[in-house]
């Protein structure tokens, strides 16, 4: 017998479209899984990126506000790690270079409050902007002075340095405690100024140095260098004089008178050689202050020219030069003497006068031996001298002279040999 199972197996198995159904549900419900996962997982590392990328934008803020203590933390080994690792670097770099500079301001910092010099930092307005221990010891009793008006501090301080600070340009000025005579308790400062722009504005920096102590020593130098000057002129004249009034009396002992009258020459010789020296230096302590009056040229050459010989290098300025005509005659006297005893042929000792930007140069140059470096930087010092016979004051003397006029001296040595010793003086 046979059995038709077609129908029986048609009713046991399931529909084919509805195995597709299912197969495809099935892979609908795992797509949606994996999405979901998916956007979990890339929401929860897209959440650490952005935490990442905030802690970047937070520490460069930091950086901005100097601030270079902070530093991030990241586990993986990526691209992202690397920019960490290179961005900690750049921290650590900066935080080393900010602890530099910071020791260098401090150190800065305690050198100029520190240093002797008192330091004022004057703005635009007239304001102190900055001042150091030495200036508010100065001015304010030890307090700040930044904010306040320089001129409301100049009317509390002494009269001294409020003339000097009015004044234009650098300068030496004398504090004297009231009601004290004493000089020793007068305290000497060197007052200069220095302009420059600092963040686009003008800003004036006034630098006030005691010299006081300075002074005493150079002064206490000076001393023993007169001393030792005038003892070893003293000595050289003193010492024939008596020898040579011992041999006179021997011979007068001895009715030997025929050499009596050469021994007095001799006395005379050597006294009216230490009058000389003695003048000299009266001269110079005694030089009066200079009286300024308009100077012709051509008149004053032809008097200086009855008494010593020079040759004129170039033409005379046509504008008179206000001086005083003694004291400038007596300076370069003592110059073109020097020059004539430099050795230079007298031919060849020249005075040249020009105008020049700020004043007149007057130049004395000869072609003597010149002078070497240790003379050129002590030839200006008082009773400082390489000759046998020399007092010292012929240059010193004529810097006095130039320095009592507001000007200047200078020596040099000339490329061709010889010497050129100049007075700068400067305009009416």
């Amino acid at each position: 017998m046979i059995r038709d199972t077609t129908s029986q197996d048609r009713q046991l198995a399931p529909p084919a479209h509805g195995r597709r159904w299912v197969l495809t549900a099935a892979a609908v419900a795992l797509a949606a899984l994996a999405l979901i996962t998916t956007l979990a997982f890339s929401r929860r590392l897209l959440r650490t990126v952005l935490s990442l990328f905030r802690a970047l934008s937070g520490t460069v803020g930091s950086y901005r506000d100097n601030d270079f203590s902070f530093g991030i933390v990241w586990n993986g080994n990526d691209e992202l790690g690397d920019l960490v690792a290179a961005h900690n670097a750049l921290g650590a770099a900066l935080r080393e270079q900010r602890l530099t500079l910071v020791q260098r301001e401090l150190l800065l910092d305690t050198m100029v409050q520190n240093t002797p010099v008192a330091m004022l930092l004057i703005a635009p307005g007239g304001h102190v902007v900055f001042a150091n221990l030495g200036a508010r010891r100065l001015l304010n009793e030890g307090r700040k002075l930044e904010g306040h008006s320089l001129d409301t501090l100049l009317r509390s301080a002494p009269a001294a340095l409020a003339e000097a600070v009015a004044r234009p340009g650098d300068g030496l000025f004398v504090i004297r405690p009231e009601h004290v005579d004493n000089a020793d308790d007068e305290e000497v400062y060197h007052l200069a100024r220095k302009r420059f722009s600092l963040n686009g504005r003008s800003h004036e920096l006034l630098l006030l140095r005691q010299l006081t102590s300075e002074l005493r020593r150079q002064e206490v130098q000076t001393w023993k260098k007169v001393i030792r000057v005038i003892s070893h002129e003293l000595n050289n004249s003193l010492a024939p004089i008596a020898s040579l009034a011992h041999s006179g009396a021997e011979l007068i002992r001895r009715e030997q008178v025929q050499r009596i009258e050469s021994i007095f020459a001799t006395i005379e010789e050597r006294a009216r050689h230490l009058e000389g020296f003695i003048n000299g230096y009266a001269r110079f302590a005694k030089l009066p202050t200079p009286r300024l009056e308009p100077l012709q040229w051509p008149a004053f050459i032809e008097r200086l020219q009855l008494h010593a010989q020079f040759a004129l290098d170039g033409e005379l300025p046509q504008a008179p030069l206000r001086a005083d005509a003694a004291q400038l005659e007596q300076a370069l006297l003592n110059l073109i003497k020097n020059a004539h005893e430099s050795g230079s042929d007298p031919q060849q000792v020249q005075l040249r006068v020009r105008e020049v930007p700020r004043g007149t140069r007057i130049e004395v140059l000869d072609r003597g031996s010149g002078m070497n470096d240790a003379v050129l930087a002590n030839a200006l010092v008082p009773f400082y001298s390489t000759k046998r016979s020399g007092t010292g004051l012929g240059l010193a003397l004529a810097r006095e002279i130039a320095e009592a006029h507001g000007g200047s001296i200078s020596l040099r040595n000339r490329a061709d040999g010889g010497l050129s010793v100049a007075l700068a003086l400067p305009a009416a």
